[in-house]
């Protein structure tokens, strides 16, 4: 923590040892919560295309007391050939409600990679049957690796399936997080495979084009679609957004730039109302998750600004907290 301004600067270190995941898991849930009941609207992020695949993001949005408002910037870049190298890069800016005054920055990289895989922990907590026991995880970057330590949390698979393009990538992976996790973690090469087998599948590759075809996803299976963050790129089939009970984290955003589901609305094959729900609707009681033990169930993950400020928020008490202890 930066001690020479007048807030606290929390780099990426600092995100990673004060936001937790169960801490961060029980934040997000509860700031999607409100998002839904206080029915405020948010405004939408704005995207910049920089070049080609590289782009800059504004998401501003603000929270009920006492987390405040603030706003999100945000670069997003290809890892152009290092692994383990975030893709997204920037810093969350939280604000008091009070007074208007600057309460503290976060490194957004560290905020993004955990508070999303948090996110995709709260879908799965509501929609994944109680029985799920594999896990497959289309990816093997940082988001994966959020993911799995996410996940872990919500439901206890007895393995977990890990696909890349890079297969000697996804193997080291595998290795890593068998050893983290103490749960058996396999390397599949053949994407059909790892779906077919699956309870819960998370894509988190950032294709551009769908690694996830709805024929090889078998009934019951939740699928956390996280990879694409703005209409373009789509990780998962038309086939399988129209076979799904979709849900979004935000209606209005998904409609605007939830990549698959775009597609397959401008094949004609769904209408705005395939959204079944908001995830904060299902948390509300409001709209039912689930509803059969053989429902295909989506969770589009775009990220929202409410899930960045309830986490900075979360963590810079904690921060405040420790200070304060004796």
């Amino acid at each position: 923590m930066t001690q020479t301004s007048p807030f606290p600067v929390y780099g990426p270190d600092d995100v990673r040892k004060l936001l937790d995941y169960d801490g961060c898991i029980a934040a997000v849930r509860a700031a999607m919560a409100r998002f839904t009941a206080e029915n405020i609207e948010q405004p939408l992020r704005s995207i910049v295309e920089i070049a080609p695949g590289k782009m800059f993001g504004l998401m501003p949005g603000h929270l009920a007391a006492p987390e405040g408002f603030g706003a999100k910037l945000i670069s997003v870049f290809p890892q152009e050939g290092r692994p383990g190298r975030a893709a997204h890069r920037g810093v969350v800016v939280l604000f008091a409600r009070q007074h208007g005054e600057v309460t503290c920055i976060a490194d957004a990289g560290a905020v993004t990679e955990i508070r999303t895989a948090a996110a995709s922990a709260v879908a799965t907590d509501l929609l994944a049957r109680p029985d799920s026991s594999t896990l497959a995880i289309f990816g093997c970057g940082l988001q994966a690796q959020a993911h799995v330590r996410a996940l872990i949390r919500v439901r206890r698979p007895r393995q977990i399936l890990v696909w890349a393009r890079a297969a000697q990538r996804a193997r080291q992976f595998a290795e890593r997080m068998e050893e983290e996790t103490r749960v058996p973690v396999r390397a599949i090469e053949d994407a059909r495979e790892a779906a077919a087998n699956a309870d819960i599948i998370c894509t988190v590759t950032g294709s551009p084009t769908p690694v996830l075809l709805g024929q090889w996803v078998r009934p019951g299976t939740h699928v956390n679609a996280v990879g694409s963050s703005h209409a373009g790129p789509a990780e998962i089939d038309d086939a399988l957004v129209v076979a799904s009970r979709y849900i979004a984290d935000s209606r209005r955003s998904a409609l605007a730039a939830a990549a698959e589901f775009l597609r397959a609305k401008e094949a004609g094959l769904i209408d705005d109302s395939h959204i079944a729900a908001e995830i904060g609707e299902v948390l509300l009681g409001r709209i039912p998750g689930r509803t059969s033990a053989g429902e295909i169930t989506v969770y589009k993950s775009l990220g929202h600004i409410v899930q960045d400020l309830a986490a900075v928020s979360y963590l810079h008490a904690r921060a405040a907290q420790a200070a304060s202890a004796p």
